[in-house]
């Protein structure tokens, strides 16, 4: 940020953490910071921890941000924000995303979820203000590393249609031990909820829906062998943007072999299928650990034939790890999803945007080597 803006982070997890923290340490300027939270001790724990975290001067304030209602402080600090960063769980996006077209703010989320990321579609339209969604990892930066490649491959190779495009990401422990094969490194009711909704891609040149978890397969990328599979949310508007341009799109998450098939045993025992998502989350929750060291994989994929007919493919991997952030030591999943949001702020307040901007619509280029996410992700 090249200005001075004032700057609401709702929610106080890990990824709202590691947001305030790159806001405060990257910018040219730093901004006013508003941490919001249903729990208002948590909100002022972070806004302390971002405080001390930086090397910086600093203005962080924690506010309370109730499940309902609008509360007087939050109609003070609303008045007085640009934009607000949404790092609550996907069920609470359009309540917040209301919030910022009422007080004409800018707006950026995380989310994956599909059905609430419609919501914000149709409240958005007309909005003065602009509405950057799925800005993270995967949904966000995944996406915009896949059309990047897209776009080159037709570039390169004079053509204008592909045969597979696939973009996978994994946010992997270092080590992982039997039965499950998995620690958590982010949100529970996240990987459930991936598990279990059906999943947008591109078969045939035709945009459709198939079941999560039903495409397993097993993946070499660097010399190390994943299991990949087919989740929700992860392609964002791809299906969309690229509908009859590519024959074969799909985002799938990365996990240690032996994860799935655990994962399904779990699926097979259940009899309610209606509470199936809160079933499976603490299910996990009772035998897999939390864990700290973390590392991000990701990976994706271009193949088709040029305009010779010579079949070619062009792929690009990344393996991400923790990293130090001002005096504190972010995880590789805070990092990598705390930068495209903080990135898409940037994009959205020095553009003067407005409506709803997808992925798909936003330059990857220029995006992907941006002054935030560059010091997370390296060039593109």
């Amino acid at each position: 940020m090249k200005k001075h803006y004032s700057m609401i982070i709702a929610g106080a997890g890990g990824i709202a953490e590691a947001a305030g923290l790159l806001l405060m340490e990257w910018s040219e300027v730093a901004p006013t910071l508003f941490i919001g939270d249903r729990l208002h001790s948590k909100a002022l724990k972070v806004a302390k921890w971002i405080e001390e975290g930086t090397t910086k001067p600093s203005v962080v304030n924690g506010f309370h941000l109730p499940e309902n209602g609008l509360t007087d402080e939050m109609k003070e600090i609303f008045n007085q924000c640009d934009i607000l960063l949404d790092c609550l769980p996907g069920s609470q996006a359009p309540k917040m995303a209301q919030f910022a077209k009422d007080f004409h703010m800018y707006y950026a989320n995380l989310t994956e979820y599909v059905e609430e990321t419609n919501k914000i579609m149709a409240l958005a339209k007309g909005a003065k203000t602009g509405f950057l969604l799925q800005t993270g990892l995967a949904p966000g930066y995944i996406d915009l590393l896949a059309n990047k490649l897209f776009q080159q491959f037709c570039l390169d190779f004079k053509v204008e249609k592909v045969d597979k495009l696939e973009f996978k990401v994994g946010a992997l422990t270092d080590h992982a031990v039997a039965p499950h094969y998995y620690g958590f490194t982010w949100s529970p009711v996240g990987v459930a909820t991936e598990y279990l909704k059906d999943t947008v891609v591109l078969r045939d040149f035709k945009k459709t829906s198939l079941p999560a978890l039903s495409e397993r397969a097993t993946i070499i990328i660097d010399g190390i062998a994943y299991e990949e599979d087919l989740t929700s949310g992860g392609a964002a508007d791809l299906p969309d943007a690229l509908l009859g341009k590519v024959r074969s799109l799909d985002y799938k998450t990365l996990r240690h072999p032996g994860h799935y098939s655990w994962v399904h045993e779990q699926l097979a025992n259940m009899k309610d299928k209606s509470s199936a998502i809160n079933d499976l989350q603490q299910k996990m929750e009772a035998v897999i650990p939390h864990i700290e060291d973390d590392q991000i994989i990701l990976y994706a994929a271009v193949e088709g034939k040029d305009a010779q007919g010579v079949l070619r493919r062009r792929e690009i991997s990344k393996r991400i790890l923790p990293q130090k952030v001002g005096k504190h030591l972010l995880r590789a999943i805070q990092t990598t999803t705390a930068a495209p949001l903080v990135q898409a702020a940037q994009l959205l307040l020095e553009n003067t945007l407005s409506g709803v901007i997808l992925q798909s619509q936003i330059d990857p280029v220029k995006f992907l080597n941006g002054n935030y996410i560059g010091k997370v992700y390296g060039k593109a």
